[in-house]
């Protein structure tokens, strides 16, 4: 698999590690966030721009995903496991657009405007209602803690295939 067809396109490696990164981030602040007292405003206002930024790169990702063919699966990936590959892909695109979403919405919800950047506010995509707040909220807490288990399971099948059964499936991602 020493090819260069083996390998995802330049601008999908990119986009992949960039999100990866700015996910990452999001979680640790968040998780931090929510734990702090005296930090929450400004890591409130940091966490919101890292799940807009987070939204805008994973519908580029998206977009380029369906209009981008990727590299064929090594040989080494049955057919029922090029199944769960698929369903884990769709799934992780999903909950990554969704927990941004979900942020965004519940923010609306509780009457505060969405502001990232410093200072630049989004428009509200869900009405200011208190229980519709504490809903969205419950949702986006489950669903960051399913990004964080799809991703473990992401990152566990491809080091399962790389240092295991050796078909160099994290060079197809790399640079």
């Amino acid at each position: 698999m020493t090819d260069r067809s083996a390998h995802y396109p330049f601008r999908t490696r990119i986009l992949h590690w960039v999100t990866a990164v700015l996910i990452f981030t999001a979680l640790f602040v968040g998780f931090i966030m929510v734990n702090s007292i005296g930090s929450y405003g400004a890591l409130i206002g940091v966490h919101m721009t890292l799940g807009v930024t987070i939204l805008a790169i994973v519908i580029v990702r998206a977009a380029n995903r369906c209009t981008h063919r990727v590299p064929k699966l090594p040989d080494t990936v049955g057919r029922i496991e090029h199944k769960l590959v698929v369903g884990s892909e769709l799934t992780l695109y999903l909950v990554m657009l969704a927990q941004p979403l979900a942020g965004w919405a519940m923010v609306s919800a509780s009457g505060r405007p969405t502001v990232i950047f410093g200072s630049f506010r989004l428009p509200r995509i869900a009405p200011f209602d208190a229980d519709l707040y504490f809903g969205l909220r419950q949702t986006h807490s489950a669903l960051a803690y399913l990004l964080v288990a799809v991703i473990a399971a992401h990152v566990s099948a491809v080091l399962l295939h790389t240092l295991t059964v050796r078909d160099r499936m994290l060079a197809r991602m790399t640079f």
